[in-house]
């Protein structure tokens, strides 16, 4: 996959050919994970932290950032993690966690309405090939998207990615059929990964095979694939993606703040559509 063109606006500011959408939280400066320290709210560059080391006792470093390091996928590390362990819980207690966290569009409406499903279902899966396969993809886009955006952009991502694959499964497929797995919030991340591309003049063709593969695969029959989970995933994904992409300077945090969170307010109210209709 090609790598996302850069300019002195988008680039890190020590390393120019390096993408990156991070803001060093003192001055504002585009650095990229190489040059990430992270602080106690956000990352810092390495001439704000060096004036700060020198005005401050020295310290150790705190234990996540030793377990991590400085710009390493952490967010990626843990949802990896806890997904393998939910399965290892699959495969030792049965069917008992899959059914009680699987997410079907029944749980949506009156009588029993269980919407935490929408999330929970992201994490179990219905075979080692299904867990390891999405768990492949979501490192790969991982690396290229928790660098690029922070931690906690790259969290909001992934998990209104899974809510909207969820919404797709409640509008577009049979309320009795139950469905399990991260496709959805995976398709998330490649929608998000797609709008950065093709903003920033990047070639996507690439990306777009790989995208409409997975769609077509989600399409045969007998494979019991989630297209719509896919399809809910991709828009959500898409529009958190061109929501970064816009409100990615300093200026724009509270804006972008706002409007990821007016899209997760969008998303739970869509969740509830079938208790007022």
């Amino acid at each position: 996959m090609s790598d996302l063109p850069t300019s002195g606006a988008n680039s890190c500011y020590r390393h120019p050919g390096r993408q990156s959408f991070i803001l060093c939280q003192r001055c504002g400066r585009t650095i990229c994970p190489e040059c990430q320290t992270q602080g106690a709210v956000g990352v810092i560059c390495p001439e704000c932290m060096s004036e700060q080391r020198r005005n401050a006792p020295r310290t150790k470093p705190a234990i996540l950032t030793r377990l991590t390091g400085q710009g390493k996928p952490a967010v990626t590390f843990g949802i990896i993690g806890i997904t393998l362990f939910v399965y290892a819980l699959q495969f030792l207690l049965g069917s008992q966690i899959t059914n009680l966290m699987l997410y079907a569009g029944a749980y949506s409406y009156p009588g029993s309405f269980e919407p935490w499903r929408m999330l929970t279902s992201v994490l179990v899966h219905g075979s080692i090939f299904h867990v390891l396969l999405n768990m492949y993809t979501l490192w790969i886009f991982g690396q290229l998207l928790e660098p690029m955006l922070g931690r906690w952009r790259f969290l909001a991502l992934y998990l209104l990615g899974g809510l909207a694959g969820s919404l797709g499964v409640l509008f577009l497929s049979n309320p009795a059929v139950g469905v399990v797995g991260a496709s959805g919030a995976i398709f998330g991340l490649m929608g998000a990964f797609l709008v950065i591309q093709r903003r920033l003049g990047g070639n996507a063709t690439q990306l777009l095979v790989l995208v409409g593969i997975n769609l077509v695969i989600g399409f045969l029959p007998g494979l019991n694939v989630s297209w719509q989970a896919h399809v809910g995933g991709l828009i959500g994904g898409a529009i958190i993606g061109l929501i970064y992409v816009q409100t990615r300077r300093i200026r724009h945090k509270s804006l972008q703040t706002l409007l990821i969170g007016s899209v997760a307010a969008v998303l739970v109210a869509l969740s509830c559509w079938f208790l007022f209709v």
